[in-house]
């Protein structure tokens, strides 16, 4: 039964990879991004899970005559700072997917 061997190492190495993959999964929470707009004057700081963490935004960028572009600003800051974070669960998590379009990863 040659083939059981081999099925058993393959096994093993999928248990290993899925491990390793689950620990990737937990470091992208500690690991962060920040999107940022208008030189700085909003930063949005996410961390490799999609989540926001910090929202920052200078005084001098707060008009009260028009909040409608502080919540422009604010929007296309959180978008940079996803998008960041989308690409940075890519790279990570694609050395083992290699490729592959798997759903939800």
């Amino acid at each position: 039964m040659r083939g059981m061997g081999n099925m058993q190492q393959m096994m093993r190495k999928m248990q290993k990879m899925q491990k390793d993959m689950l620990a990737a999964q937990e470091g992208l929470k500690e690991q962060t991004v920040e999107g940022t707009v208008s030189g700085g004057m909003i930063t949005v700081t996410a961390n490799g899970d999609g989540k926001i963490l910090d929202i920052k935004i200078k005084e001098e960028v707060v008009d009260p005559e028009d909040i409608e572009m502080l919540q422009d600003l604010v929007l296309t800051a959180v978008n940079d700072a996803l998008e960041k974070s989308t690409q940075l669960k890519e790279e990570t998590l694609g050395k083992f997917t290699n490729g592959l379009n798997i759903p939800g990863l």
